[in-house]
Parts: structure tokens; sequence; C-alpha cells
């Protein structure tokens, strides 16, 4: 269980996409070789089939996943092999405890998105990562997928948290005087 959690925590980081959808994410789903998860528009907040670009490291968590024999769920329930994890509840009491912080998951995506914008990373491309309705005219003439700017804008993510979590390029702190 707790090697599900951690990896769906990840991906939560990794990938900017909705709670709902990534709990409910099923093996058929995910194209481990092409770096794909493609979430169905029935399951999508928006009712738009979504395609997810993998970064490696969020690949690197998919294939470490045990899996759980007779489940279709990337994340399944603990208590009951057909279902998924509808609530990791616990988890996030775990962390809010251990770290003080009012925590929630979605925090993890609005983090995602800030830092990519923050990265150069357009807003029109972290909003097609965010699988966001588009409204105007423009949208309704403008069919671009997008993937290849998807993946462009999450590897450079995957690369920018890697760093922050390493310590790799701790950003630099200049003291202040007063004057």
């Amino acid at each position: 269980e707790d090697a599900h959690n951690a990896a769906l925590f990840k991906l939560y980081l990794l990938t900017a996409q909705r709670g709902g959808e990534l709990r409910t994410m099923r093996w058929e789903e995910v194209d481990l070789d092409g770096g794909w998860w493609t979430i169905p528009a029935e399951r999508a907040k928006n009712g738009r089939t979504h395609r997810v670009p993998l970064s490696p490291p969020a690949l690197s968590s998919l294939r470490a996943l045990p899996r759980i024999e007779g489940s279709p769920w990337v994340f399944p329930s603990p208590r009951a092999v057909s279902g998924c994890r509808e609530n990791i509840g616990k988890a996030v009491d775990r962390i809010r405890k251990a770290s003080g912080v009012d925590f929630w998951p979605h925090d993890l995506r609005r983090s995602a998105a800030s830092h990519m914008t923050s990265m150069g990373v357009s807003r029109l491309t972290v909003a097609k990562v965010l699988n966001h309705v588009e409204r105007g005219v423009t949208a309704v003439y403008d069919r671009h997928s997008y993937d290849a700017e998807k993946r462009q804008a999450l590897d450079a993510w995957a690369r920018r948290l890697r760093a922050i979590v390493t310590g790799e390029s701790a950003p630099k702190v200049v003291e202040l005087r007063s004057a």
C-alpha cells in the first residue's frame, strides 16, 4: 500500500493531473513503451479524452509498482482487489501531521502548474497539460494536439523537480542588510 501511495503522490506532481483521474487510472490506459497515459473521455472531468505524456521519472514510478492479479487498477484499493483507490485520506492526514502544513493533494497540481509557467512554459501549454477547456473562437479552430509541447513541458518539469528534490540547483539566497 505504501508503494502505491508513494507512486500516486509522485504522479500528482509529475503529471499535474486531477486526483480522481489519477486514483482511477487503469493499466490498459498506460503505454509504458510509448510513454503515454490516455484518460478516457468518460473519466475526464471535461468529458474529453486526454493524452498525458509520462516523463522518465513517471514511467519509473509506474514500472516499479506491483500489479495486483485480477485488478485493472494502477492504484487498487487496499481493501478490495476489484476497486480503485478512491480515498487517500489517511495518507494525507499523515502528511499533514508530519509536516504541520494544511496539505491537500490538489496543491501538488497547482505547484506543478506554477513551476512550469515560472520556467517559461506558456500558459496555453500548461492549460493543455492540465486538460482545461479553452474558451473562445480560436479554440474552435485550433485542433492541434499539443502532445509535443505537453511532453516537453512535463519532461522539463521532471528535471526541475529532480533538481529541487536533490538540491542540485538550490536557489541562491541573498541576505538583505538594513541600510
